[in-house]
């Protein structure tokens, strides 16, 4: 549809069946792109277990299935907190396929909740590590790269609703969320003459892997059983559902395609009315 054929995209966070950096990967690759799938692959301590990222198994199960759309793809383990391992993420890039035409920050850490009052330190280091400094790491050696490249690229920040509302036991991922906002805009602008757009999509409530945990968490806190919060998230949406990684994954190709080149600094929301401003 977008006519992206032969251009390199690297979707962070994207080795995880269920999530939004699968879908988006996937759509890329329908769309001609070939895909450097990359995620932190090893369990790191407390906060990076298991649970919250994706086993090199499943990167390279993802990268086959973008491989049957037809488009070459490679894995690349990266940890986002690591400006080696960002600037290695674009080297491997270009060695593979020649360019960095589009990068999607969309790694992040969405599971560390905790209230305010007692918002452990660490814990807040965590989620800006890896929500903020790791798109600014990522960006910053992907538009160098870009810079070289007369086509210049696209760089798409995954931000979300919490980028423009506030959360309750979320104080640290709504400030990375809103600082990544900021960032997207800032980078807008000062890398427009190099012909690199820079663009955010806001989603809101998606029932991944990493949804999942948050309905059982916020239920929890609120007193109601799984069914009924969900129930509640869905009848408070104007278009009466919530959201799917296609929905997203779709934005994101669109932002990346020619029918968006008047468009960067833009933070879309992605959400079925439920966040309009």
């Amino acid at each position: 549809m977008y006519n992206l054929n032969g251009k390199t995209a690297i979707v962070t966070g994207s080795g995880r069946h269920k999530g939004i950096g699968k879908a988006i990967a996937m759509r890329l690759a329908n769309e001609g792109c070939n895909i450097v799938i990359s995620d932190i692959v090893n369990a790191k301590g407390e906060q990076f277990t298991a649970e919250h990222i994706g086993a090199i198994d499943e990167m390279n199960e993802i990268v086959e299935m973008c491989q049957l759309k037809g488009v070459q793809a490679i894995s690349v383990h990266c940890d986002v907190r690591s400006e080696a391992d960002c600037a290695n993420l674009i080297a491997k890039a270009v060695e593979a396929f020649g360019t960095t035409d589009i990068l999607v920050n969309n790694a992040g850490v969405g599971y560390i909740m905790e209230p305010f009052t007692t918002f452990k330190e660490n814990s807040w280091d965590t989620v800006l590590a890896v929500n903020l400094k790791g798109a600014f790491l990522c960006s910053k050696h992907a538009a160098i790269q870009m810079q070289k490249q007369i086509m210049g690229g696209n760089i798409v920040n995954i931000a979300s609703q919490a980028a423009k509302s506030g959360f309750p036991y979320a104080a640290a991922y709504t400030a990375s969320k809103h600082g990544l906002i900021g960032l997207t805009r800032s980078n807008a602008v000062e890398l427009g003459k190099f012909k690199i757009r820079v663009n955010a999509v806001c989603p809101n409530h998606i029932t991944t892997d990493l949804g999942d945990w948050q309905n059982k968490f916020f239920s929890e806190k609120l007193g109601l059983d799984y069914d009924t919060y969900l129930k509640s998230i869905i009848d408070k949406n104007p278009l009466g559902r919530t959201g799917l990684v296609e929905d997203i994954a779709k934005a994101v190709a669109f932002l990346c395609s020619d029918e968006a080149k008047y468009v960067t600094g833009e933070a879309m929301n992605v959400s079925g009315g439920e966040e309009y401003h």
